[in-house]
């Protein structure tokens, strides 16, 4: 297979730009657009798979993961993406906060709003990258959502689940006990103890992306971060959590998004399709 036969199609995009560009421009008068990619051909019966990065913009490891992850998605030669690709599309915004990165702020976009505290109700005056985000997700649906982001605090990389929203069931559950157990596997640098406290049922902030996105397409969604500094589990005294331990540990999420993908749209217990799964 050549290259330019891989199934990604792998392109660059924008979403919505034109449209975010007009309605910034009163409180931002240079907006920049959201660099995104799209990967793979959509059908009818391909799950929607999104992953979005930097919405606090000085977490920029985070786009070091997304690095990582579109090098071995777009890999002609790597069978987990050749056959993933055959089930699903992806979008893929390695930096939603442009305005931010480019200003230097931690966590805030040009207006002053923390991104991941504004997809419940986003606005185009406080927060235009949420709200066209949202309207793109309406139009191509989402099975599967990770939102990668680092923690100043845990010196551990970990997800953190959608456990506390209104709509959190059992085939949710399975979903991510599936997902977990996988990306322990995949990579040795990933592990499910250490994290944030479990919101309890029903009380999610649905403010913030993972529950709001969670609780909006009722499906499997995901907070991923990691450390600023280094892993506990195992430091590296020299070089600390740097760019390709990122891009590294971005590579591996695609081994649990492989094994998840065939049972993305299924009530629990049912016989999933014929995928068979090969461990990295």
């Amino acid at each position: 297979m050549h290259a330019a036969e891989h199934p990604s199609s792998s392109m660059l995009m924008n979403v919505s730009l034109a449209l975010l560009q007009g309605h910034c421009r009163q409180s931002n008068p240079t907006p920049h657009p959201i660099p995104a990619g799209f990967a793979g051909h959509p059908g009818k019966n391909k799950r929607v798979i999104w992953m979005v990065a930097r919405q606090h913009p000085g977490e920029a490891m985070a786009e070091w993961f997304v690095e990582g992850f579109l090098d071995r998605l777009t890999d002609p030669h790597d069978g987990a993406s050749m056959r993933v690709l055959e089930h699903a599309v992806f979008y893929v915004m390695p930096n939603v906060n442009p305005d931010g990165s480019i200003r230097g702020h931690l966590r805030t976009n040009a207006t002053g709003a923390n991104l991941n505290r504004e997809w419940q109700e986003p606005t185009l005056e406080r927060s235009p990258e949420v709200y066209h985000l949202l309207k793109k997700m309406d139009a191509v649906g989402c099975d599967l959502f990770l939102d990668i982001h680092g923690d100043e605090e845990i010196p551990f990389n970990f997800l953190a689940g959608s456990e506390g929203i209104p709509s959190f069931n059992e085939r949710l559950r399975e979903l991510q006990n599936t997902f977990m157990t996988s990306f322990v596997r995949a990579s040795p640098d990933f592990q499910p103890k250490a994290g944030y406290t479990v919101d309890e049922p029903g009380k999610a902030n649905l403010a913030i992306s993972s529950n709001g996105v969670g609780e909006r397409f009722k499906c499997l969604s995901y907070t991923l971060e990691m450390p600023f500094k280094d892993t506990q589990d195992h430091p590296d005294n020299v070089h600390g959590w740097s760019t390709d331990r990122a891009r590294h540990f971005g590579a591996a999420i695609l081994q649990p998004i492989y094994e998840v993908v065939p049972k993305l749209r299924q009530p629990v217990h049912k016989k999933e399709e014929d995928i068979t799964v090969v461990h990295a």
